[in-house]
Parts: structure tokens; C-alpha cells; sequence
């Protein structure tokens, strides 16, 4: 169960110098965003931190987003926060199983009433319990229960933040989001199919540094992560000024690195850190290899009308016409969401996002 030690005292026993430990909180700071003088603050901050108790439920998912996190490489952002917390259930990685795994679970619920965080992915079916069962525990009764006695709950993939992909029409097991069940906690979704590990990592970073729950968006995104879209980060966005588009993935267009827009790219309408954060310890990204974003990271993007449409195509290629073009459409749509939705989205008319949440409820 979880160690009353710091996660200073539990770096050290595992061998980790001040040097490495001052580098790793450098890491730190750059993931989030912060300035290279808040170091020290979170030097400080981390080595007298108590390592925190983490319970990872897994609903209705693919285990993409443990996939994913297990991809990390050593020393990283995302091996020195997993190795020095102290997970205490997670049912795809942990050792026991059956009557074993829930006594841990329902131990570490106990002894850290009220500290846990609580880690969710996968998405809750309400049309009917025996449609996703943990030791013959249905997925809402167990979240409910698990809940309870959080500090904070972080719901990782788009299935846990969104419904994801068990929700796309017809949603057959009438799956829904963390957010649409818990209302009483805060709830910080990490979305993406699969999310970034460093994203992951960089929440319960923040979380040990500061003891609160970062800035999050309309959508309880972290806004360091998930407030500037995919476009306007993308090294192909001076081809998109210039009108300059791949019209099939094997033109000379594709091969020369051109906007890819016209095929489906939903970059302007999806906001995540992939251009910048990569994937494979920085390694690459889809837009990077070839492929274009499929808006992953936004709600409903299942049921978004396709992955290779276009969701609109410029009428000239004169830079100008379509950076006018573009424009006048997001704020079009913007605009017929607002109409549509001016209760509900009123946050989103204060941050001036378009995402394909919005493009769905218009169409």
C-alpha cells in the first residue's frame, strides 16, 4: 500500500543523484509551461511530497491509454512520476487478480480517504450494468463507489473525457463520460485515443507540485496542453498560408511536406500538444509521418463525417483567399454554435474556440 515517505526519500533509495533529480525537474517545468526560475519552487515542492495513492479504473476501452503510457522511455518525465507514486490498483497491470485485486482496491480507498487520486479511462455504459462487470461489479456502481472518497479524479482517453468511441452512433451501450456521472469532484480530462504520456504525467506533476489541479479549458482540458490547436502549432501550416495543399497522400505535393488539410487533416478543430509534445520520445506525430489529425482529442470525433473529408475546401489557392476563406468559416461556425448552444457554451464563446464538437451540433 501507499508509503508515507517523500517522493525525495523514494528517488534517493532508488539511486537517483540531486543532478538527475534537478534535471528531471527542469523537465518538469518545460512540460508545464513554467518559467526555468519556478525549478527551485518545484524541486521543493517534490521532494517533500508524499507519494500520493493512485486507483486506476478501466471501463469500456481498448487499454490504448495504458498502452500508451507504458511506451515511456527511462529516465523520463513519465517513468520517474509512475516509478515514486504509489499505484495501488490498476487491474491490467498489477499482479493480483480476483478477490486479491479488490482488497487492494478497497484497502487503498481506506487507509487514503479523502488523498487519492483517482484514474479513470474507458467510458461508463448506463443502458445496461452487465454490459462492462469488474469482479461482477458493474462499471457505474464501481466508479460511484471509488469516487466517493477522491481528491481529485483524472479521466485519461476520450472515452473517459468524452465517451469516445463506445458512444459513436448508435451508441449501443448508451456509454457516457466520467464527467456525465461524477458532478460533486474535480475532474480533469486528459483526452486523446490514445493521450500523450507526458500529458498524463504532467497532470499529476502538476498536481504533486502545486496540490491543486492546473488551469483547465471549456472542456476541463489543461489548458498548457490542450489551448492552441494542432494547426496552429503544425510545421506544415506555412504550406496552409501559402494554399499550397496534397490533393492524394502519394503526390509530389504529400512527399514535399504540403497542408494535407484537403485530406481530412481536422488540425484547425483540434486542440493537443502532439506537434509540439510528439510521440516515441519525440520521435514523430501523424501529420509528421504523412497522415492527417483525426481530432482525437475533441469530443464526438467518431461521428465527425469522415476521416478523410475535408471540412472544407479552399476555392483558390492564393494565400490570401484562403486564410480569408478559413477564417470566415470558423467564425461561421462559431457563430451558429453560439446561437444554437448560448446557455451551455458560454465558456466557449469567452476562450473563442471552434472545435468538432461544435461542427457536430451545427451540421
Amino acid at each position: 500500500m501507499a508509503e508515507q515517505s517523500t517522493l525525495g526519500d523514494s528517488l534517493r533509495r532508488h539511486g537517483v543523484t540531486r543532478r538527475g533529480f534537478l534535471k528531471f525537474c527542469t523537465a518538469t517545468a518545460s512540460l508545464m509551461a513554467l518559467p526555468p526560475t519556478m525549478v527551485p519552487a518545484i524541486a521543493e515542492a517534490l521532494e517533500k511530497a508524499k507519494r500520493p495513492s493512485v486507483i486506476w479504473l478501466s471501463f469500456q476501452e481498448c487499454t490504448g491509454c495504458t498502452e500508451s503510457l507504458t511506451r515511456s522511455h527511462s529516465p523520463s518525465v513519465e517513468s520517474l512520476i509512475f516509478d515514486h507514486i504509489s499505484l495501488d490498483y490498476h487491474h491490467t497491470l498489477q499482479a493480483a487478480a480476483g478477490e486479491a485485486a479488490e482488497a487492494a482496491r478497497e484497502a487503498a480507498m481506506l487507509e487514503n480517504k479523502g488523498n487519492y487520486i483517482l484514474v479513470v479511462d474507458g467510458s461508463i455504459p448506463l443502458g445496461n450494468p452487465g454490459y462492462s462487470t469488474i469482479a461482477g461489479v458493474s462499471n457505474l456502481q464501481m466508479l460511484e463507489e471509488t469516487a466517493k472518497d477522491a481528491a481529485a479524479i483524472v479521466a485519461v482517453g476520450t472515452c473517459a473525457a468524452f465517451g469516445g468511441l463506445p458512444q459513436a452512433n448508435p451508441n449501443p451501450t448508451g456509454a457516457v463520460s466520467v464527467s456525465d456521472v461524477i458532478k460533486d469532484k474535480p475532474i480533469i480530462n486528459v483526452s486523446g485515443c490514445p493521450p500523450i504520456p507526458t500529458v498524463i504525467t504532467g497532470v499529476l506533476a502538476h498536481f504533486l507540485t502545486f496540490g491543486t489541479i492546473p488551469e483547465l479549458d471549456q472542456y476541463k482540458r489543461p489548458k498548457v496542453f490542450y489551448g492552441q490547436s494542432i494547426h496552429d502549432r503544425c510545421y506544415r501550416r506555412p504550406f496552409y498560408d501559402k494554399g499550397l495543399f496534397a490533393e492524394t497522400f502519394d503526390d509530389k505535393g504529400a512527399k514535399a511536406g504540403w497542408c494535407l488539410y484537403k485530406l481530412g487533416c481536422k488540425g484547425p478543430m483540434t486542440y493537443n500538444a502532439c506537434a509540439t509534445a510528439k510521440w516515441n520520445q519525440g520521435t514523430s506525430w501523424p501529420v509528421e509521418s504523412g497522415h492527417g489529425c483525426l481530432g482525437c482529442s475533441e469530443p464526438r470525433f467518431w461521428d465527425a463525417g469522415g476521416f478523410y473529408n475535408a471540412l472544407s475546401v479552399p476555392i483558390s489557392d492564393n494565400s490570401q483567399t484562403v486564410a480569408f476563406a478559413a477564417a470566415a468559416g470558423l467564425a461561421l461556425g462559431a457563430a451558429a454554435a453560439g446561437l444554437n448552444y448560448k446557455t451551455k457554451d458560454e465558456a466557449k464563446k469567452a476562450h473563442g474556440t471552434v472545435t468538432i464538437d461544435d461542427l457536430e451540433k451545427t451540421s
